[in-house]
């Protein structure tokens, strides 16, 4: 279970990721609470009293140039020895640069001519800081994550956790967020990206049944019959305890096409039937027996060959989607479909 905390300031949205690791302990369910910021370190600081460095004739700008010509080197001129060049620089010796007591050291020219040592107008202080720093979209970022036991949906805990936080996200001030992160973003981004392209594949599904059935209404019989195979996926992954994420939806699109496919069979049947000159009634009867034994046979073989992938924790959803939707979508094609062309061409 993931969940991002962004915003401008750091200690805020440090703050605010405390609450949210505060509600994540509330769960019982909810294990091994922690961020991706870590503990705090030490580390120096420079504070410079601006009211004495002013009388001085020392800018803040004057005293970060001479710290960093004394602790990292100021440039000076280059030196080429033939096809190489070597930078001249300038700075404190190796033994005493590494020592704090050398920003005692460093003089900083004033503006009336003097030099004044650092010492006078600032101090070194020790400070906690975050030894890691995330960000996102250049925002300070903190991922709050916590673990959950064996058989538990993360999504399902991440949605409702994220609910339960309507108060917290509420009194947010403008510019700080918290946001679900992890495989539930993951598969909300996957799903979008499938629903944006669903309109151009149900146009191009009902072009291709156009031409192959040349009616409107028989086109619009197959499509009926493809949402059914819905009903058997949903309750195989109901009864597995496999997620509705992007890979069941994968399997669910598949499954669509393999009872259209089903669907357009039967129906051309019962057309051959009634260009024969069969009564429709008859038609219906005579096509369904006749393709029931090879549709069926094709659903059990697929079903069976999905079995081997059912426990793998990534095509699993897939696999118990597509075997309980093939296997009631047939079945209920094989009664509703029969059924319903009767009802529309009787």
């Amino acid at each position: 279970v993931q969940m991002r905390v962004m915003g401008p300031d750091r200690q805020e949205v440090r703050r605010i990721a405390d609450q949210v690791k505060a509600k994540f302990r509330q769960d019982p369910l909810l294990g091994a609470v922690h961020d991706d910021w870590l503990e705090p370190v030490p580390a120096m600081k420079l504070v410079i009293d601006q009211d004495r460095a002013r009388a001085l004739g020392v800018t803040s700008q004057r005293i970060r140039q001479m710290l960093q010509a004394a602790m990292s080197g100021a440039p000076l001129d280059d030196f080429r020895d033939g096809e190489e060049t070597v930078s001249i620089v300038a700075r404190e010796p190796d033994a005493s640069r590494s020592l704090l007591s050398s920003v005692d050291s460093v003089y900083i020219p004033t503006d009336f001519g003097g030099f004044v040592p650092l010492s006078q107008v600032a101090k070194v202080v020790p400070v906690l800081e975050q030894g890691i720093e995330w960000r996102r979209d250049r925002l300070p970022t903190i991922s709050v994550r916590a673990t959950l036991p064996d058989g538990v949906q993360s999504n399902d805990v991440v949605t409702k956790m994220y609910k339960d936080m309507q108060g917290l996200r509420d009194g947010l001030a403008p510019g700080y967020k918290i946001e679900i992160q992890g495989g539930a973003e993951d598969s909300a981004e996957s799903q979008a990206s499938i629903a944006a392209k669903a309109p151009i594949m149900l146009a191009i599904i009902v072009v291709l049944l156009m031409i192959q059935l040349q009616n409107f209404g028989k086109a619009m019989l197959v499509l009926a019959t493809g949402p059914l195979g819905i009903i058997g996926a949903a309750a195989a992954l109901l009864i597995s305890g496999a997620p509705l994420g992007f890979v069941a939806i994968l399997g669910v699109l598949a499954l669509i096409g393999i009872l259209i496919r089903n669907s357009v069979i039967l129906i051309v049947q019962i057309e051959d039937l009634v260009a024969e000159g069969k009564d429709r009634w008859a038609a219906v009867i005579e096509a369904t027996e006749h393709r029931m034994r090879p549709i069926a046979l094709t659903a059990a073989a697929a079903s069976l060959a999905l079995i081997p992938i059912a426990r793998e924790v990534f095509w699993g959803p897939m696999a118990y989607a597509m075997m309980g939707g093939i296997i009631a979508g047939t079945a209920i094609t094989l009664l509703f479909l029969p059924a319903l062309y009767v009802t529309w061409f009787r």
